[in-house]
């Protein structure tokens, strides 16, 4: 120890300023039961004073009592220290030892950097230090690292005890607030039977729509709170209703406490994710498989352990994650197997794209080659051409169950029912039982006493609007339920659940409904759509194990590439060859189900006539030979007879036919026409002829 050190005094600059008494004790528990040690930091206020501070410039810091050291985010009394120091207004910091004034070496050295800086003295309850000097510096650096380890040994040794209390499932935790403890301390069902009745509601709808998102929407819509017990103030805590949230219902399907689990362990707290606002977050939930303790058996269960593991399944499988191979929640676009269709080339999950100028078809794509290598599309489906096969062969395979499924339907429906009834008794009777206590306690008050009995009247008049309010949504309720079923009502819905097509199809069932039958049916389909030009390969695999392989014909823009085509050129030639025309041969192959490549419009004339000549097939002629007649056996004219009749060339015979002058029917591309001329035309043409040559002759007269 250097003489400078030992003969440390404040200086006349120093006095002048500020002295800060900086008081912490670690939790509330110690500010009310060691008392002593409050008082003891207080005491500090007489060593200022008699190291030279006026009693009036001396100030106490003591609004960080009950906080924990470890971080200075959330203690504001240190931070105004620090402010001061900053200003140059602080001479002097007493606190009774450095673990008072951090726990943290971070925060130790900010403090010993600052008051270096400014020249401030730091004293405990020995000796004075000036951070400016090396001697000085050391200690109260050790003096730090000292109270930061002193704190980590007293975290170790009580976290060694908890676990060691843990593990024989002694620890006391808290409880959900489905769970409750009895009078000597045993866990029992919460003895509120609506409370008991929303948490295994919850249980049964998830069960049900197996998503998180959609018990809330049902809990909305049905007007059901759910229970929550906040802990504030001393126990026991009162239950309080809260309406449905998203984040509460997870919280009650995540408890392994409702499974009857006493757990140690199941979050992890990282330093990282903390944040100024949220100084105590940072707390993440751990897989099963890496909990330190869990005792099965510990609590009253509402489920089995078998069905909270399943629901822990289904609720990482609700969130989409191609690259884990994770479909995700059946959602409400028009896409029927977003999810579950996977490539047959490389194996990867499909993604759903949407083309066209507005995102109109959807559309499967395998962007896997792409992504990982650089290249382009492994492969690319129509959404809605896959989704109409698939469909069909899924109404197929449940048409022997339709009955069975339909009676299964209404036998949930009428338990639904029975379900909602009871939630909404328990709830009305809450109401009621809490209209007429707060009717007793105004009765119990003594009627002078008018300063009480306003405040007790006035919560009796809240709780019975409480009651007509909750008497009303009920009333609501079962006006829009179907009521008592009668045998009429049963045969009616059994009627409507056997013809599963109509109901797949009903304006009613949405889309995300339909995703989540198919699922419950079909566990994945894998496409190939480049095996064969033209054609989609598609294997069902169903969830029995069972498998389904069949071909289906897509739509291209060519007929090099269209499977049907060899087939087609063959069916024209064999129609040509018998003598049929254009007209007819479209006729005969829409109606033998032909296609054309892009499977959207149907086979004309035009088409065949296009495609004769492509295939070099030679028009069918009516007189079987290359040379048109004169006159056709029905009386008709070709152009070459009408114009040899009418001694005019043939191109004035179609324009006269496209002017309308003569009528005639052309039968297709490539054919022959047949004008219909009466003797009555033939005299109006030939008049017609007669005085447009005199109008040409008395033309030339006047030019000359």
């Amino acid at each position: 120890m250097n003489a400078e050190s030992l003969s440390l005094m404040p200086t006349t600059e120093q006095r002048a300023k500020m002295a800060y008494v900086y008081i912490r004790q670690s939790s509330l528990m110690q500010v009310t039961r060691h008392g002593e040690s409050t008082d003891l930091q207080y005491s500090l206020v007489q060593r200022a004073v008699a190291l030279g501070w006026p009693r009036e410039r001396v100030e106490i810091i003591d609004e960080d009592l009950g906080k924990s050291g470890a971080h200075a985010e959330a203690r504001g009394g240190f931070q105004r220290l620090l402010a001061e120091i900053s200003l140059a207004r602080v001479g002097l910091v007493l606190s009774f030892d450095a673990s008072r004034l951090a726990r943290n070496n971070r925060d130790w050295y900010q403090l010993l950097e600052v008051c270096s800086i400014f020249g401030t003295l730091i004293a405990d309850g020995e000796r004075l230090y000036d951070p400016r000097l090396y001697h000085d510096r050391l200690l109260l650096g050790l003096s730090g690292m000292m109270s930061e380890a002193e704190l980590h040994q007293l975290k170790q040794r009580m976290q060694a005890g908890a676990r060691h209390k843990a593990e024989r499932g002694e620890l006391r935790q808290g409880l959900p607030v489905g769970l409750a403890r009895g009078p000597i301390g045993e866990v029992i069902l919460n003895p509120d039977e609506e409370v008991q009745a929303r948490i295994r509601l919850v249980i049964e709808k998830f069960r049900e729509i197996r998503s998180a998102s959609g018990v809330m929407r049902y809990l909305r819509t049905a007007h059901l709170p759910l229970p929550a017990c906040p802990r504030v103030g001393p126990a026991p805590y009162e239950v309080v209703w809260q309406p449905a949230r998203t984040s509460a219902i997870l919280d009650i399907l995540h408890n392994p406490a409702y499974a009857g689990a006493y757990v140690y362990g199941r979050k992890q707290f990282d330093p990282a994710r903390r944040t100024p606002a949220h100084p105590s977050g940072g707390r993440i939930l751990q897989p099963i498989d890496k909990w330190e303790i869990c005792l099965h058996n510990r609590y009253p269960a509402y489920i089995s352990w078998e069905e909270f593991v399943a629901n822990q399944t289904q609720l990482r499988a609700n969130s989409l994650k191609y690259r884990e191979e994770q479909p995700g929640m059946a959602r409400t676009g028009q896409a029927l197997l977003q999810g579950i269709v996977r490539c047959g080339r490389c194996g990867a999950l499909f993604h759903l794209h949407y083309a066209g100028r507005q995102g109109e078809w959807p559309e499967y794509r395998c962007s896997a080659d792409q992504s990982q290598f650089g290249g382009t599309d492994c492969q690319r489906v129509r959404a809605l051409a896959l989704d109409r096969q698939i469909e069909e062969r899924f109404l197929e395979a449940l048409r022997p169950d339709q009955v069975t499924l339909a009676l299964a339907a209404l036998a949930q429906l009428e338990q639904e029912e029975q379900a909602e009834s009871k939630q909404w008794e328990l709830r009305l009777e809450r109401a009621r039982y809490q209209a007429k206590r707060a009717e007793r306690q105004y009765q119990a008050v003594e009627p002078e006493n008018r300063l009480v009995a306003r405040s007790l009247e006035k919560q009796w008049e809240e709780q019975l609007r409480a009651v007509e309010t909750a008497e009303k949504e009920c009333h609501a309720w079962k006006l829009s339920r179907f009521g008592t079923l009668t045998q009429e009502d049963r045969e009616t819905i059994v009627a409507l659940g056997s013809d599963l097509p109509e109901l797949w199809r009903a304006s009613t069932t949405t889309n995300a409904e339909r995703k989540q039958m198919l699922r419950l049916v079909i566990r994945e389909v894998i496409v190939d759509s480049k095996r064969v030009g033209g054609q989609v390969w598609v294997q069902i695999n169903w969830q029995t194990g069972a498998q389904e392989q069949f071909w289906y014909q897509r739509r291209v823009s060519s007929y090099a590439v269209f499977a049907q085509t060899q087939v087609l050129e063959q069916r024209v030639r064999e129609l040509n060859a018998a003598g049929l025309m254009d007209a007819q041969i479209a006729v005969t192959l829409e109606a033998e189900g032909y296609q054309t490549p892009g499977l959207v419009h149907p086979i004309t004339s035009k088409i065949v006539c296009h495609l004769r000549h492509q295939w070099q097939i030679p028009t069918v002629k009516l007189n079987k030979n290359q040379h048109n007649l004169a006159q056709w056996e029905d009386g008709s004219y070709s152009v070459e007879g009408a114009a040899a009749k009418l001694d005019v060339g043939q191109d004035t015979i179609f324009n006269w036919l496209k002017t309308g002058r003569l009528k005639g029917e052309h039968l297709a591309r490539s054919m022959p026409w047949k004008i219909y001329m009466t003797e009555d035309d033939e005299r109006r043409l030939h008049e017609w002829l007669r005085c447009q040559g005199r109008r040409t002759r008395r033309s030339k007269r006047e030019a000359l």
